[in-house]
């Protein structure tokens, strides 16, 4: 529910705040030009007014928030330490377990499920006492790219109404480009950040595997699942992923390299900046605006001293393929724990089970053939009604190709090809610094457009799964704004462990243009 507190500075100068990068805001908070407290009912009344119509959160809590300001005002008055995001609200995608508050990925299954402790990502925006502002929208479970999958309502993007913001982090991604909130955190699977990024006009960045803990992140496919940083511009990005990347003991996966400074080195200019052409990006299938606006980024980079290579990619024609049999796979596998016995959404609340499986009240059951048991219906009813169509789908995908005689043809092939898939980036690299391109074929669609043609919603994933494959690192910064007035997003790729090298790239490019300075046209 959202809440509305009195309001301790007037509505100009909020409007004012609002339209601030973080970096910007972050340097008035510590010059005492305005309060966490006045930051926070900002960002507040502007989720009130706005909200509704774009559906960006699930959830806010008002009073929370203002709490964790008034926090951080009374201990900086005091001249206590502070952390790096002092003050500043951030949004986190509901797929990150929050200890004590309800952590629903979206999905009835776990619309009750409040975590007993915190995700790493949340302990560190904690740390760094950042205000956290809300829950945001997403698609069930992480999985989809236009945000329409919710259990709860769609996301719409900003700049039209009628258009999908992309997905999975459509919530995280619209609240940003709404001005609602300043920084959010996403979740990229198979282009999760980066497409959202790019339909809603902001900046967003997949970290490398490993580079940031994936602790409390609600597994949708764990060789793939990312957490990272979204906002205005790439400066903002450096200030985020600066908190949340490091080595995690509690992620097996997290990987232990120190992580640099971002926010002190993104300034310094790239020498020498090779950039790779991937000609398998720019066929059939690719929006002409999308891809006169890549090419015209790239002509920017020219600008800039940067030289440009053309490349191919060969098995990234497989990539589409391949994700959507590894992705369902480990969906499979992952959301089998949601059974409506340990935790999550149960059918008929009210009938209790007995371990046997026979009903402890109601009708004797004791004829009943195994496979319509109490128990069983119970599993298959908790199941069949707590998921939504297209995670029953992924599910049901995943299943058939971990299935005995279709693992080897399936599941075990498409490892395969994601190793070559890699190999050809590691070639790449040896040749480029980053790779270039669109991040998706075209600019935000309608809602309703794609619902009912799964394939043409998994084909929009065409330049973003592979990168998720590979483990390297990637981001989306706007580029250019279609004839109908929406955000296009260039595509920058880096070898693992590089988000420096992106991050300086993308600032270069963001000091020569304002495209990231554009925002939807709202009151």
């Amino acid at each position: 529910m959202l809440g509305i507190a009195t309001r301790t500075a007037s509505q100009p100068a909020q409007r004012k705040m609002i339209h601030l990068s973080a970096i910007e805001l972050l340097k008035r908070l510590a010059a005492g030009d305005m309060t966490s407290r006045e930051l926070t009912q900002a960002y507040l009344d502007r989720i009130a007014r706005h909200d509704a119509a774009i559906g960006a959160f699930l959830r806010v809590d008002a009073a929370r928030a203002l709490a964790q300001a008034d926090s951080v005002d009374c201990r900086r008055r005091a001249g206590k330490p502070l952390g790096s995001l002092a003050g500043l609200p951030v949004a986190v995608k509901d797929v990150l377990c929050t200890e004590g508050e309800r952590t629903t990925c979206a999905s009835r299954m776990l619309e009750q499920f409040r975590p007993p402790y915190d995700a790493t990502v949340v302990a560190k925006l904690k740390a760094a006492d950042a205000v956290l502002i809300g829950r945001t929208n997403m698609d069930e479970f992480a999985m989809g790219g236009s945000n329409e999958n919710s259990a709860f309502r769609p996301v719409h993007n900003p700049w039209d109404l009628a258009r999908v913001p992309g997905g999975s982090s459509g919530g995280s991604a619209a609240a940003v480009s709404a001005r609602m909130t300043p920084l959010a955190i996403g979740s990229d699977t198979g282009g999760s950040i980066r497409s959202p990024a790019a339909l809603c006009g902001i900046t967003g960045l997949k970290p490398t595997y490993g580079r940031v803990s994936r602790y409390g992140l609600v597994a949708f496919a764990s060789s793939l699942d990312q957490v990272g940083p979204m906002g205005q511009s790439a400066e903002d990005c450096a200030l985020l992923l600066e908190v949340l990347a490091g080595h995690d003991p509690k992620d097996s996966t997290s990987v232990d390299t120190p992580a640099p400074r971002y926010s002190e080195t993104i300034r310094q200019p790239l020498e020498c900046l090779r950039l790779g052409l991937v000609r398998e990006h720019f066929g059939d299938g690719l929006n002409p605006e999308v891809e006169a606006a890549a090419r015209e980024a790239v002509r920017v980079y020219e600008s800039l001293g940067a030289t440009v290579v053309d490349l191919s990619l060969p098995h990234s024609k497989y990539a589409v393929a391949t994700y959507y049999i590894i992705a369902p796979c480990e969906a499979s596998s992952n959301l089998a724990r949601y059974d409506g016995v340990h935790f999550g959404y149960r059918a008929g609340q009210g009938a209790e089970v007995s371990d046997q499986g026979a009903e402890i009240r109601g009708a004797d059951s004791s004829n009943s053939p195994a496979s319509d048991s109490p128990l069983v219906r119970m599993y298959r009813d908790s199941r069949s009604d707590g998921f939504g169509a297209e995670v029953k789908r992924r599910i049901m995908l995943g299943t058939y190709a971990l299935s005995a005689g279709y693992y080897d043809a399936y599941y075990k092939k498409a490892l395969q090809v994601r190793r070559l898939i890699r190999q050809d980036f590691d070639r790449a690299f040896e040749q480029v610094d980053l790779i270039v391109g669109p991040v998706t074929p075209t600019p935000a669609f309608k809602l309703g457009e794609r619902t009912d043609d799964p394939l043409a919603m998994y084909l929009f994933d065409l330049y973003t799964v592979s990168t998720n494959l590979a483990g390297i690192a990637a981001m989306s910064i706007p580029c250019g704004v279609s004839s109908a007035g929406l955000p296009i997003g260039l595509h920058l790729q880096s070898p693992p462990f590089a988000e420096e090298r992106l991050l300086r790239a993308a600032h270069m490019y963001q000091r020569a243009t304002d495209w990231h300075k554009r925002e939807p046209a709202m009151t």
